[in-house]
């Protein structure tokens, strides 16, 4: 269940993230409440992850896996334009959490 939790977490805050560019600084009423349920989703899900699983574990893995899925949904649906050093550097974030989860003593297995 822990990481069902985090799961949710984690598409709320893309979610969020993602809608906040189309409300155009909250200028634009639907984007807008999107950001505003996306976040507090996100955070709610977040509390119920931190229950079992240690902070800087769930941070880590909640932070590195919405910035690949950010910068992917901005690739895909804003036009972002993403080089091979940026690539390079969101493989890194994908190795560093899962190095994190398959061998740290500190994640909750």
């Amino acid at each position: 269940m822990r990481y069902l939790n985090l799961a949710i977490a984690i598409v709320a805050e893309v979610t969020a993230t993602s809608f906040m560019k189309q409300s155009e600084g909250f200028t634009r009423l639907v984007p807008s409440a999107i950001t505003i349920l996306g976040y507090a989703i996100a955070f709610y899900f977040l509390s119920l992850t931190l229950r079992e699983i240690p902070t800087g574990i769930a941070y880590a893995i909640w932070s590195g896996v919405g910035i690949v899925l950010i910068a992917t949904i901005a690739w895909l649906f804003q036009g972002q334009k993403l080089d091979l050093p940026a690539m390079l550097g969101m493989a890194l974030i994908i190795a560093g959490v899962l190095v994190m989860n398959l061998f740290s003593r500190a994640a909750a297995h």
